[in-house]
C-alpha cells in the first residue's frame, strides 16, 4: 500500500493527465493542487512512484504519465466508495428517455448505446439480448489411444465440436462410457449457465473420482453452445476516439476501428466474464492486442434474474473513470428496472 502523500500525488497526476493528455511534471502538480508540500518533495514522490511502477516517463518529456497499475489502483479506490458513483439526479432523466424506446427490447438497447455515448463522449457498445441459448443435446467420450480421448459435443442447434485432449492416467473404455452416460443424463437440455450450476452442485459430488477429466470437458461443452455468429452488437460514438490526441496516430486509430468492426472480437471481449455484473479492464489487462491501450467498462442487464446482455464503454486508458463508471451504472440500473416492469414474465 502507498502512504497517504504518495496516494494524493498519484491521484493528482492521474486527474491532470486525464484532463490534459500531456505528461505531468512536479511544478504542474504543485501549482494546480494544494498538497501542502514543496515542488521538490512532489518530485521525490514522483520518482518513488515511478520506481514502484505507478508512473512511466515518456522518452520525449521530463514529465510522467500514469501506468495501467496506477489506473487500476485509482479505479479500485473509486469503486470502494460506490455511493459517490451514482448520480441519482440523472437517473430519472435517463429513464424517461429510455422509456420512449421500451416497445421493443432491441430498440431499447440500441438507444441505450446512443445515450451512453452522449453521456461519456466515448464509444458505447452493447450485446443484444440473448433469449435463445443453445442447449446440450449429446456428449460422447471416445478413446483414441491410452492417453488421448476424443470428446464429441452436439448442441440442439446442430453445432458439433470434436476435440482431442490428453489424460494423465489411462481410463478403461467401459468407464468412459459410464462417464458419457452420466453426463448425458445430468446435462442434456441444459444451457451453459445451467451446466455450470449442475457441475458445481451435483456432478463433481457424484463423479468426484473423474473430476479432472470432467473439468477438461466443460470448456469444450461451453464452446459448442456459444453461437457468436448470431449475437448482435450495437455500437455508437465510434468516431469519438478521434477526439483524443492519443489516436491522432493513424496506426492506433486503425487498430481501434478494426476491433470495433470485428463483431467476433467485440463479443469475445464483452462476454469473456459473464459472472460479474460490473467489470473494468484496463490497458494490458485486455486480452486483445488492438485494445491494449484502451479501458473497457461493462455492466450486465437482466430479465427475470437471468443475464441476457451487456452494455459498456470503451476508450483510452486515460478515460474519465468517475464519469464513465457512473454512466454505465445508471444505464444498467435503468435497463434492469425497465426490463423488470415491461418485459418480465
Amino acid at each position: 500500500m502507498l502512504d497517504e502523500r504518495k496516494l494524493r500525488v498519484l491521484h493528482a497526476i492521474i486527474n491532470s493527465y486525464i484532463s490534459s493528455a500531456e505528461p505531468i511534471g512536479s511544478r504542474t502538480i504543485s501549482k494546480k493542487y494544494d498538497l501542502g508540500v514543496s515542488s521538490a518533495t512532489i518530485r521525490n514522490e514522483m520518482s518513488d512512484l515511478e520506481d514502484l511502477g505507478y508512473l512511466n516517463k515518456p522518452y520525449t518529456s521530463a514529465g510522467r504519465v500514469p501506468s495501467d497499475k496506477a489506473y487500476r489502483l485509482y479505479v479500485d479506490m473509486l469503486l470502494k466508495d460506490s455511493k459517490t458513483l451514482i448520480d441519482m439526479r440523472k437517473k430519472q432523466e435517463i429513464k424517461k428517455t429510455l422509456l420512449k424506446e421500451a416497445v421493443e427490447i432491441d430498440s431499447l438497447i440500441e438507444n441505450s448505446t446512443k445515450i451512453l455515448s452522449k453521456l461519456t463522449n466515448y464509444t458505447a457498445l452493447a450485446i443484444a439480448p440473448q433469449f435463445e441459448r443453445s442447449t446440450l443435446k449429446h456428449i460422447q467420450l471416445i478413446p483414441i489411444d491410452e492417453y488421448e480421448i476424443l470428446v464429441v459435443i452436439v448442441s440442439d442447434s446442430g453445432i458439433v465440436k470434436n476435440t482431442i485432449f490428453r489424460i494423465d492416467n489411462q481410463i478403461p473404455d467401459d468407464q468412459l462410457n459410464i462417464i458419457s452416460n452420466f453426463l448425458n443424463g445430468k446435462l442434456k437440455g441444459l444451457t451453459i449457465e445451467e451446466i455450470g450450476n449442475e457441475i458445481d452442485t451435483v456432478v463433481f459430488k457424484e463423479m468426484y473420482e473423474y473430476k479432472n477429466i470432467i473439468e477438461s470437458i466443460i470448456p469444450v461443452i461451453n464452446q459448442s453452445l456459444e453461437e457468436v455468429e448470431n449475437v448482435e452488437v450495437f455500437a455508437d460514438g465510434v468516431t469519438n476516439i478521434f477526439n483524443f490526441p492519443e489516436y491522432s496516430d493513424v496506426t492506433k486509430a486503425k487498430a481501434f476501428l478494426s476491433f470495433i468492426e470485428d463483431k467476433n472480437l467485440v463479443v469475445d471481449i464483452m462476454l469473456k466474464n459473464t459472472l460479474d455484473d460490473f467489470e473494468i479492464t484496463i490497458g494490458g489487462e485486455n486480452s486483445i492486442d488492438e485494445i491494449k491501450d484502451c479501458s473497457l467498462i461493462t455492466a450486465t442487464y437482466k430479465l427475470d434474474g437471468n443475464t441476457i446482455g451487456k452494455i459498456g464503454v470503451i476508450g483510452p486508458t486515460r478515460m474519465d473513470y468517475f464519469k464513465v463508471i457512473n454512466a454505465v451504472n445508471l444505464l444498467a440500473m435503468n435497463l434492469n428496472e425497465i426490463m423488470s416492469k415491461f418485459f418480465s414474465k
